[in-house]
């Protein structure tokens, strides 16, 4: 049989489907891929809001409009504050590095933990739930009996999901550029945590755990409210194919995830001519590159799992390009300590 007859026998099977078959005539390379409208890494910038200081030192985001629900506690942590040297330049005050990394003393991470727990609860003792995160879609439910009150143990759980129903501990999870996702739900009373760097992004973490929350508390989505805090923005977040490919594969709007970002060097703009190169166009080094929007992917799946658009807060603040304020693995090149995203429900 003509290879067009075998063509034909195809399209007509495809229509009694209801589906059309593509005729892409051209590879579909990445830069084909995207047509995006080239934007400048400022026009991306999700800024944080102002700090809170709490009478400890430590700093820390509140969520807009979430301090009127009096029996949750929340917060998103900063780098400032705490007691922690390995991060900060010489002679300059302590930091809040709240991850047991390999450069810091692992007494200032405890004490720092203690001042967090403060900061957010006003008892340093309220016991903190974390995770072994491992870029999954793992979820793990949490109680008061499985809570560690020793800052310096490890309750050896693994996963990037916590929630709870539970008073009084705080779930927490820790990022360096990873999104930060916080759920509460305002009628029943549970909350959830949820680490998102774009491998557990992929796996629909966010979307899957609120599934979880419906089935473990019964939560209803009209009834859910939500938080997205600091992490790496579309603004520094260049990826490669590979990432965009693996978002194509699970999300039809993948493409409106990502941004073709030319980079604005401050050197560059002030002597472009350093920059020309003699090379045909098309060679060049220089041109955009694809950013992915982090946080916009997890807002996309908290939609769809049915939670309101008013309900859900962008709380922003990009790690790479706000040092000052943020720890950033990427932007520190792997020399970063670990901040915490916590939420819990206040004792009665």
């Amino acid at each position: 049989m003509p290879a067009s007859s075998n063509l034909q026998a195809i399209d007509s099977l495809f229509e009694t489907g209801g589906l059309t078959r593509s005729r892409r005539t051209s590879p579909a390379g990445i830069t084909r891929q995207l047509r995006s409208d080239p934007a400048l890494p400022e026009e991306l910038l999700v800024t944080a809001p102002a700090p809170q200081l709490a009478a400890n030192g430590v700093e820390w985001l509140a969520v807009p409009g979430w301090q009127r629900m009096g029996w949750l506690w929340h917060g998103f942590s900063t780098r400032r504050g705490g007691v922690s040297k390995a991060y900060s330049t010489e002679g300059a005050p302590g930091e809040l590095n709240l991850g047991f990394t390999a450069q810091d003393e692992r007494e200032s991470v405890v004490r720092n933990r203690c001042l967090l727990a403060e900061a957010v609860t006003g008892d340093a003792s309220t016991p903190l739930v974390t995770l072994r995160q491992i870029h999954s879609n793992l979820v793990v439910i949490a109680g008061v009996a499985e809570a560690s009150r020793d800052r310096s143990s490890s309750l050896g759980w693994k996963g990037d999901a916590l929630m709870t129903a539970e008073p009084g501990l705080l779930l927490a999870i820790q990022t360096a550029d990873c999104i930060p996702v916080l759920v509460a739900d305002r009628k029943g009373r549970a909350v959830a945590a949820f680490h998102a760097g774009w491998r557990g992004t992929v796996k629909r973490i966010v979307e899957s755990g609120v599934g979880r929350m419906r089935l473990e508390f019964g939560s209803r989505p009209e009834n859910l409210v939500a938080a997205i805090g600091p992490g790496i923005g579309a603004c520094c977040y260049a990826v490669g194919e590979e990432v965009l490919s693996a978002f194509e594969s699970q999300f039809s709007y993948a493409r409106e995830l990502f941004h073709d970002v030319y980079d604005s060097d401050a050197v560059r703009a002030k002597y472009p001519m350093l920059f020309l190169t003699q090379r045909a166009p098309g060679h060049s080094p220089i041109g955009p590159s694809p950013h992915l929007d982090l946080m916009e992917a997890n807002r996309r799946q908290l939609l769809d799992a049915g939670i309101k658009p008013r309900a859900i807060k962008v709380v922003g603040g990009c790690t790479s390009c706000q040092p000052e304020l943020f720890f950033s693995h990427r932007a520190s090149r792997g020399h970063a300590g670990r901040m915490m995203s916590v939420i819990g429900i206040r004792p009665r």
